[in-house]
């Protein structure tokens, strides 16, 4: 049974496998203010260190907001896990959190996948998630460092980056990328512009009943499926993959 200990702030160490690289320092602040008023309600889990002390496992913010706080002790819980557990427990804790950057979520799961050899479909199903979320998600870290930095900045969002994705060159991509900055474009501007635009894929708005196909295939099979004009794709990474799905099919 696991039990809560009070340890000591000098003793505890950050996670080296923290996926998040900006903490927001208003919010961290209340929370410090929060914790001076009320202490910490929640502890944070840690394991034992190698060398000396602990390391977080998981509640990173809440050891900072601590520290800002000036206390000297936090209540932790201590558990025994190796460093492939810890990294994949501090991903999927950040994962779950409604703050974390855009950036950040897509290298947390391509470092799932990478480092820990997991699939799109068993990450979107620790998540709560769909199979081509994960996939989308991940494919941004597939567009140019400029625009990638636009994104970091706060100056393009999620919604800018999956249209950008679907320009055919790098060019292309930074060149929108500025433009959105530029002119401030939304993503439904950007849409309609790419759209009126000669030579750029046109991004057509699909039939809201076969959109809800999709997602319905999508979630029931735990992975892509598109949906065109007598056919359905629907993709896989591997033979793996591949074999689970035509087991599902055969089965239906």
């Amino acid at each position: 049974m696991e039990t809560i200990q009070l340890l000591a702030i000098s003793s505890i160490s950050k996670n080296p496998y923290q996926p998040r690289t900006l903490f927001d320092e208003v919010k961290l602040q209340e929370l410090s203010n929060s914790i001076k008023e009320n202490g910490v309600l929640q502890p944070i889990i840690v394991r034992k260190s190698g060398i000396i002390g602990y390391e977080i496992l998981a509640g990173e913010r809440r050891f900072r907001a601590s520290q800002l706080a000036g206390l000297t002790e936090i209540p932790a819980i201590v558990r025994q896990v190796t460093d492939d557990e810890m990294m994949t427990l501090a991903i999927l804790e950040n994962l779950q959190r409604d703050d974390l950057t855009v950036l950040d979520e897509a290298r947390s799961l391509q470092n799932l996948v990478t480092k820990q050899g997991m699939t799109h479909a068993t990450i979107a199903d620790k998540l709560g998630k769909s199979r081509p979320y994960i996939s989308n998600a991940i494919r941004i870290l597939s567009l140019p460092e400029r625009v990638l930095q636009l994104i970091e900045d706060k100056k393009i969002s999620q919604g800018h980056a999956r249209l950008l994705l679907s320009l055919d060159t790098p060019e292309e991509q930074i060149a929108w990328a500025k433009r959105i900055d530029k002119e401030k474009l939304s993503v439904k501007a950007l849409s309609l512009l790419l759209n009126k635009t000669p030579n750029l894929p046109t991004i057509k708005s699909k039939n809201i009943f076969l959109k809800e196909a999709e997602e319905n295939l999508s979630q029931s099979l735990g992975t892509s499926v598109s949906i065109q004009s007598k056919k359905i794709e629907i993709s896989y990474d591997n033979l793996e993959e591949l074999n689970r799905l035509i087991l599902i099919l055969i089965n239906q």
